[in-house]
């Protein structure tokens, strides 16, 4: 089973990530400046994982593969890790689907 795991960066800002049930990272977050903030992007990815339109597939300068998944509003809420191939990328998207839902909230922040 896969859980969010919230973390402060060094900037003091919090950040979540995804993790599928063996522990590999499939998204990320951005900083967020507020808990609160961070906990509606967990939230957000919870909702939104199950739309497949709203993950955006992309190819970065390098070749390497990773996908962001969206709101509703285009905003995005999360990049995956960079892959390999495309069919490993599509994995990533599969695994965020299957994991976000149900995820359990870990909150490894000082607060």
């Amino acid at each position: 089973m896969g859980k969010f795991v919230i973390t402060t960066r060094k900037n003091g800002e919090c950040q979540f990530t995804l993790k599928a049930g063996n522990g590999q990272a499939i998204l990320a977050s951005e900083g967020y400046t507020t808990k609160a903030a961070c906990l509606n992007g967990v939230e957000s990815v919870k909702k939104n994982s199950a739309d497949l339109s709203r993950f955006e597939k992309l190819e970065s300068k390098n070749g390497k593969f990773y996908f962001n998944l969206k709101a509703g509003n285009g905003q995005i809420i999360g990049t995956s890790e960079m892959y390999e191939s495309t069919a490993s990328r599509d994995n990533g998207i599969a695994s965020v689907q299957k994991n976000a839902p149900d995820a359990e909230i870990v909150d490894e922040t000082a607060a």
